[in-house]
């Protein structure tokens, strides 16, 4: 009899087990994305993007400058141009592809420069409290009262325009978000055991902040800073638009949409394959950003 019963304690025992390795398996940042379609679609938009954007010459035989006035304002399907042609005989297909080169860049640095900034900024706020945290905090609020879009034209102004300029610009106007989201995150982590442990044993701050409360605050950065690239995307578009982001002839979803805007009634594809494909392009960070937090979130299990 006893050996029946360890037999079928240990065989309990295994059993529970595998349902436990199962659960795991189940609740997996891997199995959580597979499970998730919009975010797998997310990933899809974004990496098809991507590839646009590295291998642009691969997807075009025509180059974004080169014009051919005749065949201006060009519909779709043209002499062998798929999208048709622009204001200046340009195929507007190579300059679409090229602009997603110059927006993802951009885009990314943008969203770089902020979390960069932002981050450091968090982190004194949050660890030192007080005085210095209330400086810090009033100086984003103040920015935070400007709209995003209208804080980004300013700095454009001031720095001028050309790609480094409006990646900084943007890079600034995004610093308070992230400012906020770590000093948040600082001001909670830091009461933890093993923090308030790591400071009894007398760690250095750099290695506190940069080792102990940073990894621990990454979920929300990442999360954050992947629909941040969406929101850089369209106030690139926004400044371009306005003729104050990234200069003709070089490509830009932006300036093609300005391009076009003037001939709406005449060739509306100019317009509509730019606005399209920042829309598309928005969409898909967008639920790549709701899949990422789905999956970082211990809470969803299903």
């Amino acid at each position: 009899m006893e050996d029946t019963e360890k037999a079928a304690l240990l065989s309990a025992e295994a059993e529970q087990e595998k349902l436990l390795q199962q659960e795991r398996r189940a609740n997996s940042t891997f199995q959580k994305l597979i499970r998730n379609k919009l975010a797998l679609l997310g990933v899809v938009i974004v990496l098809a993007m991507i590839v646009l954007a590295v291998f642009a010459p691969l997807f075009t035989r025509y180059t974004p400058t080169e014009m051919d006035m005749i065949n201006a304002y060009a519909k779709p399907g043209t002499g062998g141009h798929v999208l048709g042609m622009d204001e200046l005989g340009r195929d507007l297909l190579s300059r679409i592809i090229y602009g997603a080169r110059v927006s993802m860049i951009v885009a990314v640095g943008g969203m770089c420069v902020g979390a960069a900034i932002g981050i450091l900024i968090g982190l004194a706020a949050g660890y030192n409290g007080g005085v210095i945290d209330s400086l810090l905090m009033r100086f984003m609020d103040g920015m935070f009262a400007f709209p995003f879009v209208l804080l980004a034209i300013l700095l454009v102004t001031v720095l001028g325009d050309g790609m480094r300029n409006v990646i900084l610009a943007i890079g600034i106007a995004n610093v308070p978000g992230y400012a906020r989201i770590v000093r948040g995150q600082v001001h909670i982590i830091k009461n933890d055991e093993y923090c308030v442990a790591a400071g009894v044993l007398g760690v250095s701050t750099l290695r506190f902040l940069f080792l102990h409360i940073l990894p621990n605050c990454l979920s929300p950065i990442i999360i954050y800073a992947t629909l941040n690239v969406a929101g850089t995307i369209i106030s690139e578009a926004s400044l371009s638009f306005l003729g104050l982001g990234i200069q003709p002839p070089t490509p830009s979803w932006g300036n093609i949409l300005r391009a076009g805007s003037s001939s709406l009634i005449t060739a509306p594809h100019i317009a509509t394959f730019s606005g399209l494909a920042i829309s598309i392009t928005v969409l898909g960070f967008n639920i790549l950003g709701d899949g990422i937090r789905d999956m970082l979130d211990p809470k969803m299990k299903k």
